[in-house]
C-alpha cells in the first residue's frame, strides 16, 4: 500500500502540532515535588540573624542583589502591627491623662491676676524660630501618623482617591519640611542652650511640682524652669534622632545596608510617638493649661504678675538690667 505524499504532509503536520499543544501540560504535569525539596521556610530557618539570600547583579547597588531577608518579616509585622498598637496607647493615652488633669486639676491661673503691666520675654526672632520649628513639626507629626494610621482611619471616612492624594501630598511635605524643622533645631540650640543648662534650682522646683500640682506654691525660677528645660532637651535629642533616622531614609544609599536602613526606620517611627506625646503636654501647658502662657509665644510679652510667679529670678535679673519695670509686689490690675 502506498502513501501519497499529501498524506504524509498532513500526518506530520497533525504531530508537529500535538507536540506544541501537549508539550507544556506534559511539562507541567511533570513536575512532582519531593520530600527531598528545599521548603522556604526550612530554608528561612536556617539562615542566622542579618542573613540574606542574594543574587548577582550589573548595578551599583549592593542592596538590590537581596533576594530574601528573613528579618524583613519581623520588619513588616513592627509596621503593621506593633507600631500601630503602641502608638496608638502612647498618644491617646497622653490625650487621657491631660484631659483629666484638666479635670482634676483645673486650668491654672494667675493668682494676683494681671496687672496689665508688660515684660518682654521672648524676641521677634526667637517667636519665629519657634514657630517655624513647631508649624514643621505639626505637619511632619501628621503626615507620618498617616503612614501607620491612615488606611484605618482616614481612608473609610474620605474614600481611596482622597486618601491617595492626601498621601501623596503628605509624602511631599514630610521629606521637604523635614530641612527647615532641623534648621530651627540648631538654631534652638545655640539661642537658648546657655539657658537650659540643668542646676540645683532645678531639683527644687522638682520637688515642688513646679506650682503647677497646688496653687500658691510656685518654686524660684530663673529664665526657664525645669519643666521648660526638659522639654528643651527633649526637641532637642528627640530632634537629633529624628534628623539621623530621617537623614537615612531620605537618603537609603548612605547605609547602603537594608537592616540598616530598617533599622534606622522602627528608630524613626519609635522616637516620632513618643516626641508626638511629649509635644501635646507641652502645647497643652501653653494653652489651655496655663492662664497668660501663651503671650509668651504670642506677642512675646507677658504680665508681669505671671512672671513673677513663674519665674521671679528671672524678673529680678531683667529689673536690675533695666529691661522690666520694678513694680513691688505683685499686685492686680484695677477694675475699670
Amino acid at each position: 500500500m502506498s502513501i501519497s505524499f499529501s498524506t504524509l504532509k498532513a500526518v506530520c503536520a497533525a504531530l508537529v502540532l500535538l507536540f506544541v499543544v501537549a508539550g507544556p501540560a506534559t511539562a507541567q504535569l511533570s513536575f512532582k515535588p519531593t520530600a527531598d525539596a528545599v521548603h522556604e521556610d526550612q530554608l528561612l530557618k536556617g539562615l542566622k540573624e542579618g542573613d540574606k539570600i542574594t543574587g548577582r547583579i550589573s548595578i551599583p547597588d549592593p542592596m538590590a542583589s537581596s533576594l530574601i531577608q528573613p528579618a524583613g518579616k519581623d520588619w513588616r509585622d513592627f509596621q503593621r502591627h506593633t507600631l500601630p498598637m503602641v502608638g496608638g496607647v502612647v498618644i491617646i493615652g497622653m490625650l487621657v491623662l491631660l484631659a483629666a488633669f484638666l479635670l482634676i486639676r483645673g486650668r491654672i491661673r494667675v493668682e494676683h491676676g494681671f496687672s496689665g503691666v508688660k515684660i518682654l520675654r521672648f524676641a521677634s526672632f526667637e517667636r519665629f524660630t519657634h514657630w517655624l520649628t513647631a508649624i514643621c513639626f505639626i505637619i511632619l507629626a501628621l503626615s507620618g501618623l498617616n503612614i501607620s494610621f491612615g488606611r484605618v482611619l482616614i481612608l473609610p471616612l474620605f474614600g481611596a482617591e482622597a486618601f491617595s492624594t492626601l498621601t501623596a501630598w503628605g509624602k511631599i511635605a514630610h521629606n521637604y519640611l523635614a530641612f527647615p524643622f532641623m534648621l530651627g533645631l540648631v538654631i534652638m540650640f545655640l539661642m537658648w542652650i546657655k539657658d537650659n543648662i540643668p542646676g540645683k534650682l532645678d531639683f527644687e522646683w522638682i520637688k515642688k511640682g513646679g506650682g503647677i500640682l497646688r496653687n500658691g506654691e510656685h518654686p524660684p525660677a530663673k529664665r526657664f524652669n525645669a519643666g521648660q528645660k526638659g522639654i528643651f532637651w527633649m526637641v532637642i535629642i528627640g530632634g537629633l534622632l529624628m534628623s539621623v533616622s530621617g537623614w537615612f531614609m531620605l537618603f537609603p544609599y548612605i547605609p547602603a545596608n537594608v537592616t540598616a536602613l530598617q533599622f534606622w526606620t522602627v528608630i524613626h517611627a519609635i522616637i516620632a510617638v513618643l516626641f508626638i506625646a511629649g509635644i501635646l503636654a507641652h502645647i497643652y501647658i501653653g494653652t489651655v493649661g496655663m492662664e497668660g502662657a501663651f503671650d509668651a509665644m504670642g506677642t512675646g510679652a507677658v504680665d508681669i504678675n505671671w512672671a513673677k510667679e513663674h519665674h521671679s529670678l528671672w524678673v529680678q535679673e531683667e529689673q536690675a538690667k533695666g529691661r522690666a519695670p520694678d513694680t513691688g509686689s505683685p499686685r492686680a490690675m484695677p477694675a475699670e
